[in-house]
């Protein structure tokens, strides 16, 4: 893997002997709310996921903090503000101007009709929540759900929103250090930037093509129906990634292994081969010394909150046994960039 967004797998599955790292278990989270799907479906028609989102995260952290997983969460700079009138304080100058003005949120800022579903747009007691327990860290989302492939959107607007989201956290008291690109639309141009901004890390793509970093005009239901079956049977193999890969350029590429998709009622008979899927890769990091990468929004348990807690406990059990076996570990993507900073410095 270089310094590009899509992470590179190797085909060996022999251990490797020279290093002495444990594998290691990471999980991302992109926390968003209402503003990550806000362009594709209406508050009525999500409201079920938006209503359970706060539960479900709630109980993601107690179980968390039970397996000892540290996690990522890749937060929106807007969750950070109370309500639509401190968020319209500090919007940044520059914004992004995609042909397709629908994506930008920020005309709906100022014609939504504001204070009846505030809590599925702000959540400044969630971030709070969130850092009150151990492992866990704040990572960006970009400020406004910034999409860095979109035709129309501009470094100069990437930056203003990043700095945006920089400088929200800060006033916090959180310095960011790690990125998720929304919807996956990592841009290689923009690499360099991030470094200058600070940012120390950020999760990359698959390899396979199908996931390759794209806009929405290029997203397709072949593309969409290849990423499903994935899910279930082995279509990529297990992208789990060496450390000395990820060390290789700054800002860090900490790439995804795989989505962690809902629960859902049509596909719940396929739930053990989508499980074994997940543990296939997971013991083929930690046997091998590699990373494995796991990652979901809250919001997609929010529906069906207790049958994605079940599936999410039986996948910490399992990161338990190859813990106590092979001295699996799990870190944050920041704590993975600290690593991968001695690593790159030596």
């Amino acid at each position: 893997m270089s310094g590009g967004i899509s992470g590179r797998r190797l085909a060996s599955d022999r251990p490797d002997g020279c290093n002495l790292m444990p594998g290691i278990f990471t999980v991302s989270l992109d926390l968003e709310l209402y503003w990550g799907v806000r362009d594709k479906r209406s508050i009525q028609d999500y409201e079920a996921n938006l209503r359970g989102e706060r539960q479900a995260i709630q109980e993601m952290l107690v179980t968390f903090d039970a397996y000892g997983v540290h996690a990522t969460w890749a937060t929106l700079g807007f969750l950070f503000f109370a309500d639509v009138s401190e968020l319209r304080t500090r919007l940044p100058h520059a914004t992004p101007t995609y042909h397709n003005s629908e994506l930008s949120p920020y005309p709906y800022i100022e014609t939504h009709e504001w204070g009846v579903d505030d809590q599925y747009h702000f959540a400044p007691e969630v971030i709070d929540l969130i850092r009150s327990y151990p492992g866990q860290e704040i990572g960006t989302h970009t400020f406004s759900h910034y999409y860095c492939l979109e035709p129309g959107q501009t470094a100069e607007a990437f930056r203003a929103d990043m700095a945006a989201a920089i400088e929200t956290a800060r006033a916090r008291g959180i310095e960011i250090q790690s990125l998720v690109f929304p919807r996956n639309q990592g841009n290689p141009q923009y690499l360099s930037l991030l470094q200058e901004l600070g940012i120390r890390c950020y999760r990359g793509n698959e390899v396979a093509p199908f996931y390759t970093a794209r806009n929405q005009e290029q997203q397709n239901a072949l593309v969409r129906g290849l990423r499903l079956l994935d899910a279930y049977v082995n279509v990529t193999g297990h992208n789990t990634y060496s450390f000395e890969e990820c060390a290789q350029s700054r800002p860090f590429n900490i790439p995804s292994s795989r989505f962690l998709r809902p629960y859902s009622p049509s596909f719940a008979w396929m739930d053990d081969l989508r499980l074994h899927r997940i543990k296939r890769a997971m013991r083929h990091a930690a046997i091998n010394h590699r990373l494995f990468h796991l990652w979901w929004h809250p919001h997609n348990f929010g529906a069906h909150v207790a049958e994605n807690q079940r599936f999410l406990t039986r996948i910490l059990e399992y990161y338990e046994q190859l813990r106590q076996r092979y001295g699996m570990q799990s870190l944050n993507m920041g704590e993975i960039s600290n690593l991968l900073e001695r690593m790159h410095a030596g």
